[in-house]
């Protein structure tokens, strides 16, 4: 079956993917750019198009029986850090060369735009799919992946019975990544003033001791021959002296640690609470919550515990891919994981859904000032996941 879009589609397709750029979503501020994806969904004709409780944006094409598949991706951005960095603003959408630049370019509004544009390729050669398929573009992905998919999955009872994630993979194909867990530790101490610090303790002090202490146990951690090491990292400090001649009676710090496979939360916790029992000092840590308002309202607490996962590489959903690829673009393409996290860690790492990652961008171009996305790349992607769903759901 050929599955093309038109010049003119390829017009509209790298027009909207501009606009997507242009138009600010910070997390939790999704608005605009939801408004403007539902319209050109409604514009492209999928059968229904709607906007769920936390401010997903939800477009569906297909017979409404058989099998469902859901293309996945996220409509916000992070911030974007030093303006002065940016060798072309992040919201001017400028194209040099054929290459779109802007802040969520390869992140994910690339492959976004192109899901969409894969729904017209579709209607363009009057395919009727055997099965459901879904284009979803979800909130506060950056800060929080998995949360949003989960509120769609367990509140708003939608459960595909495959996922397809477009972040960037450099049309190659992604299968799996590392999960992480977000720590809080707490050292506690007693305050005095600081011009005699011997009648207090100082709770810094005792922080050091269990940073240096986990300094060495981020050289310990497992390995996993696919996913590769886990590690830890201290990201943040602060205390709550009451002034800077004050000796402070606590000292907080958070941990980034990222888990491997055969890693879980209650190995990362129980590896920092050893090295709290072996430094001997007055400690705990927990888990860290994410706690944000969605743009409609939704309120948004979450465990930041995101598990790693992998998909087999012998499982149909990859060879499905991989075919999609092959027959459309003419290369086998190359599978391997991502370094970064995504919202594969709920789709499959929770809800056991299998998931796979393809779309245009480089994932090295994520959260920097280069932030960009080939055209052409865009709209090669829009094709694979038109053939994709064929593949996958079949016709009629």
């Amino acid at each position: 079956m050929d599955l093309p879009l038109t010049s003119q589609d390829e017009q509209n397709l790298i027009t909207f993917v501009r606009d997507l750029v242009c138009t600010p979503s910070l997390s939790g501020h999704e608005e605009a750019v939801a408004r403007r994806l539902a319209a050109e969904m409604e514009r492209v004709g999928f059968d229904e198009v709607r906007t769920d409780r936390i401010g997903n944006v939800i477009g569906h094409f297909g017979s409404g029986s058989g099998p469902v598949l859901l293309f996945n991706g996220h409509m916000d951005t992070v911030q974007v850090g030093d303006a002065l960095a940016w060798k072309r603003g992040p919201f001017e959408g400028i194209i040099e060369k054929g290459v779109l630049y802007g802040l969520g370019a390869s992140d994910m509004k690339g492959g976004l735009a192109a899901m969409v544009y894969g729904v017209q390729a579709l209607r363009n050669a009057n395919a009727s799919l055997a099965g459901d398929l879904y284009v979803v573009g979800v909130v506060q992905e950056e800060p929080c992946e998995g949360m949003a998919m989960r509120v769609l999955v367990e509140e708003e009872g939608l459960r595909p019975d495959f996922v397809v994630l477009g972040e960037p993979t450099g049309m190659q194909i992604r299968r799996g990544q590392r999960g992480r867990v977000g720590l809080e530790v707490t050292a506690r101490g007693r305050s005095c003033h600081a011009a005699m610090p011997e009648q207090g303790e100082n709770a810094i002090y005792a922080a050091a001791r269990i940073i240096f202490g986990l300094e060495i146990l981020s050289t310990q951690l497992a390995d996993d021959p696919v996913l590769g090491r886990g590690t830890l990292a201290v990201t943040k400090i602060e205390n709550t002296a009451g002034s800077l001649n004050a000796i402070p009676d606590s000292c907080t710090f958070f941990v980034d640690r990222r888990l491997t496979l055969g890693e879980t939360e209650a190995i990362a916790l129980a590896e920092i609470r050893n090295v709290i029992l072996r430094e001997g000092v007055p400690a705990n840590v927990e888990v860290t919550t994410y706690t944000a308002t969605s743009y409609t309202g939704y309120p948004c607490h979450y465990r930041e515990y995101y598990p790693a996962w992998i998909l087999d590489e012998d499982h149909p959903l990859l060879r499905a891919t991989s075919r999609a690829v092959r027959e459309t673009l003419g290369y086998r393409p190359r599978v391997g994981q991502w370094a970064f996290s995504t919202d594969g860690t709920y789709t499959m790492g929770v809800a056991g859904i299998p998931t796979i990652g393809f779309g245009p961008g480089q994932e090295r171009y994520a959260h920097t000032a280069e932030d960009q996305v080939r055209l052409a790349d865009v709209c090669d992607a829009a094709r694979v996941y038109a053939r994709l769903a064929v593949e996958v759901l079949g016709v009629r």
